[in-house]
């Protein structure tokens, strides 16, 4: 008689008080694939009355919607779903009226999670799904709550959940539904005044980076590739889409390229938000993150994936179910890394830098799972397309265009916002370098080799005796030192 396979399907619901979430995701060689992502705008929160009740109308929303997310749910093990109410349902007077329908339509219980859990849950999701070392801040603004977190790798050290959201500052400062500086400003002065008792503890603790793990950052970022800005969030930009939306007279005249119909609404009193909070805790720069509140429930269902190197998990992921050469990959890694250790101190000045190094040494040839002839193409269709937990949209969109580059033809780097033009092209020097040198891929039959640098100039010294053995390679080298030479990076390779 044959055992049942456990299913390695997991949902992930999520009762928002602006929309109800699901997420279904697959188990798969130490890492998640998203199978599906359904999402309905209930305004869960637009039905409290001033007694904090639920109207009718909302519950009967939310019961449609969950109609229909119960159909996805039949098919998966109840230890693998996890179902979870927010601020609106933490706030109702007469919730259990929502959950005795909403549980019976489910078939499965919803848990109606604390703030701090919440906010708790919303870190996790960031930690596996964000990279960087170092304290981060993160900021969730939802539909009636914003969460703030300061944490370190997966341990949070501050969490908070405070009682603001794009909808609840929708309908107190901007019920009028007019994009006034008055209604701006009242919006931003009210959050401030949310944001003021945690305001010292936070400040205190301190962070290097800030991320936002909301409809609105998301929103933002949307906004802003749109616009052809990059995908950091600064202050001077939140305040050019604040001119941009104050264009409008009404609401419902909003149009900012870049900004979806479903959006808008709640998207002035979202941004007002983010502005008290850049203002407040002096932000200077903030990116998205992977994952929040869902994907943290995911996590925390999956034993498997509680790793710490975020980044590492991704790449052995990566490279099990494109089947790259592991060790081949190492092999690269380790030269490329010992050859940038022989470069000036600070060559390659950003952290950042070698990281993707790295990465792209032990990912590279990931196109070669679909062709030889177009391999590099492939692969940086692949890199820039597929969910890589730990690094940003643009890390991924560099890691693509280096590895598009990592043989033969040569071409300069477009423009990119995920480390500076001199590493960027530093990298990819780098890694050609080392590919070529390692063609052989058996570590004991690489050259002796050092590398020197002066800016970017580069002298590449390798044992005359291996060239002489290796006639191939000698060829291939001198034709690399004319490639790169040829758009200004000049390369020599001296026999010695």
């Amino acid at each position: 008689m044959s055992q049942a396979v456990s299913s390695p399907l997991y949902a992930a619901i999520d009762l928002g008080s602006n929309s109800f979430h699901m997420l279904v995701v697959r188990h798969i060689d130490g890492s998640v694939q998203t199978m599906a992502k359904i999402k309905r705008k209930v305004r869960l929160a637009a039905g409290l009355d001033e007694n904090n009740a639920l109207s009718l109308e909302a519950m009967q929303r939310g019961w449609d919607c969950l109609s229909l997310f119960a159909e996805r749910l039949q098919d998966i093990p109840t230890e693998n779903i996890r179902i979870v109410g927010t601020a609106t349902l933490r706030t109702a007077t007469n919730v259990d009226i929502f959950l005795k329908k909403a549980n019976q339509i489910l078939g499965h219980d919803i848990e109606v999670i604390s703030g701090e859990e919440e906010a708790a849950t919303i870190y996790k999701g960031v930690a596996h799904t964000s990279g960087g070392s170092g304290r981060r801040l993160v900021v969730d603004i939802g539909g009636a709550s914003t969460e703030l977190i300061i944490g370190q790798g997966f341990e949070a050290k501050a969490l908070t959940s405070l009682k603001m959201g794009c909808v609840t500052w929708l309908e107190r400062h901007f019920k009028d539904r007019q994009l006034t500086v008055t209604n701006f400003n009242n919006a931003i002065l009210a959050a401030k005044e949310t944001l003021q008792p945690i305001l010292e503890q936070y400040t205190n603790i301190g962070w290097d980076v800030c991320v936002g793990a909301s409809g609105t950052v998301q929103a933002l970022q949307e906004i802003m590739l749109a616009q052809g800005m990059d995908e950091v969030i600064t202050h001077a930009k939140l305040k050019r889409l604040q001119k941009q939306a104050m264009r409008a007279d009404h609401l419902e005249e909003l149009e900012i390229e870049g900004l979806t119909l479903e959006r808008a609404l709640v998207f002035p009193s979202g941004l007002s938000i983010l502005i008290a909070i850049f203002e407040l805790l002096e932000i200077d720069s903030m990116t998205l993150a992977g994952g929040a509140l869902r994907e943290g429930l995911v996590y925390e269902m999956v034993d498997e994936l509680k790793q710490d190197d975020i980044r590492a998990r991704t790449i052995a992921s990566i490279q099990s179910r494109y089947q790259i050469d592991r060790a081949y990959g190492e092999q690269v890694a380790t030269l490329a890394n010992s050859l940038l250790s022989q470069c000036q101190p600070d060559w390659i000045a950003e952290e950042q830098g070698k990281v993707l190094l790295e990465t792209a040494a032990k990912l590279h040839e990931i196109g070669l799972t679909i062709d030889f002839k177009k391999g590099g193409t492939h692969s940086a269709y692949l890199l820039q397309s597929l969910d890589l937990p730990g690094y940003t949209l643009a890390q991924k969109h560099l890691l693509g265009e280096i590895a598009r580059r990592y043989r033969e033809q040569l071409t300069s780097l477009p423009e990119q916002h995920a480390i500076s033009g001199a590493s960027a092209k530093r990298v990819l020097r780098l890694l050609r370098l080392a590919v070529l040198l390692t063609h052989r891929r058996n570590p004991a039959l690489e050259p002796a080799i050092t590398l020197a640098s002066e800016a970017d100039k580069l002298v590449l010294t390798v044992d005359a005796q291996w060239l002489d053995n290796n006639p191939l390679t000698a060829a291939e080298l001198e034709i690399e030192a004319n490639r790169q030479s040829d758009i200004g990076w000049p390369l020599t390779v001296i026999a010695n």
